[in-house]
């Protein structure tokens, strides 16, 4: 029986010299996370994280200056695994004279697939991803979307159980965005791994089964989204019916957004609170609860936090500025 997982990394490292000063550049510094067959697993982090060195690391494209990482089992670089594997980089270049239908054919044939099975194929994902029309354009005439939509297509011409796209939402606008996350929904559905890198944190949050948050190379966070926002608590919303004539000082002292219309009185408490306590002064009082809800960390404010916990464990400057974005994406 085959392992359960389809990526493991173990303290991946990749560093880099820069062309001319020949500074050093640190891109991953002991990356190490795993990724459950089946999963839908959000790569997140900020332009020179270390996202795209990673992604590249596992398809082989670079070699890491040390560590591991396995994908379905066989250790990276492995011909084995890469047959079993669809990847989509980020921006990709695609030759401007072929077709959609040529692309995803010359796709198929690099993985040995025979004539037939490639028509076939190629015809059912050129619908899939909206691009039946304009399937005899040659892809010079495709914008930045459409050229995003052919890169998926051909990335899914061998049905693999791994997909590998970094930043497959870039150049989409909301409706394509909708359309590859629920593409994305149905390969986990069919059995499959997604392993997708994104700067949106709104799809992360959307499908994704576990998220990990990259920064200045390092791993910063990893969970569910549910679990990491989980963790912290903002503050309670609070909102009670209270007599109009009764003083509302003693229930807002230390509340924020405090708002009173009437009888109604809406207030945040600050996420220490002792929320039975100020419940029975409320009761005292003549209140009557309308509601009681906790606020939670959205991932966007953990990402932020953390990503901003990175910088400021560094000097606060990022890991070679300019310099390393260049680096990273060599």
């Amino acid at each position: 029986m085959g392992s359960s997982r389809a990526i493991v990394v173990t303290d991946l490292r990749k560093t880099y010299r820069t062309p001319f000063q020949r500074k050093k550049v640190e891109a991953l510094r002991g990356v190490t996370f795993e990724v459950e067959r089946g999963h839908i697993f959000g790569f997140v982090g900020p332009n020179g994280a270390g996202k795209t060195t990673t992604i590249r690391t596992l398809m082989g494209l670079i070699r890491p200056t040390s560590g591991s990482a396995e994908l379905l089992g066989a250790p990276i670089p492995s011909r084995a695994a890469r047959a079993k594997v669809g990847f989509l980089p980020e921006s990709p270049y695609f030759y401007d004279y072929l077709t959609v239908t040529e692309l995803c054919d010359l796709a198929g044939r690099l993985f040995g697939m025979p004539a037939p099975a490639r028509a076939a194929r190629a015809k059912l994902l050129i619908e899939r991803v909206g691009l039946g029309d304009a399937r005899n354009q040659n892809l010079k005439k495709y914008s930045k979307g459409m050229l995003q939509r052919a890169g998926l297509a051909q990335a899914l011409m061998n049905d693999p159980e791994l997909v590998v796209l970094d930043e497959p939402m870039s150049g989409l606008d909301p409706i394509g965005r909708k359309e590859v996350r629920d593409l994305i929904l149905e390969l986990r559905d069919q059995g499959k791994t997604v392993f997708f890198s994104t700067h949106i944190l709104s799809d992360v949050e959307a499908i994704t089964d576990r998220v990990a948050i990259i920064a200045r190379g390092q791993l910063q966070a990893a969970g569910t989204p549910s679990e990491l926002v989980a963790k912290t608590v903002l503050g309670v919303d609070v909102a009670v019916r209270l007599p109009a004539q009764v003083d509302a000082a003693e229930l807002t002292a230390g509340a924020d957004r405090v708002r009173r219309v009437g009888d109604e009185l809406s207030l945040v408490l600050p996420g220490d609170t002792d929320v039975d306590a100020w419940l029975v002064r409320a009761h005292g009082a003549g209140a009557k609860v309308i509601s009681v809800a906790p606020r939670h960390e959205t991932l966007e404010s953990l990402f932020l936090r953390e990503v901003a916990g990175a910088q400021r464990g560094s000097g606060g400057a990022d890991n070679g500025g300019p310099e390393r974005s260049k680096a990273e994406n060599t």
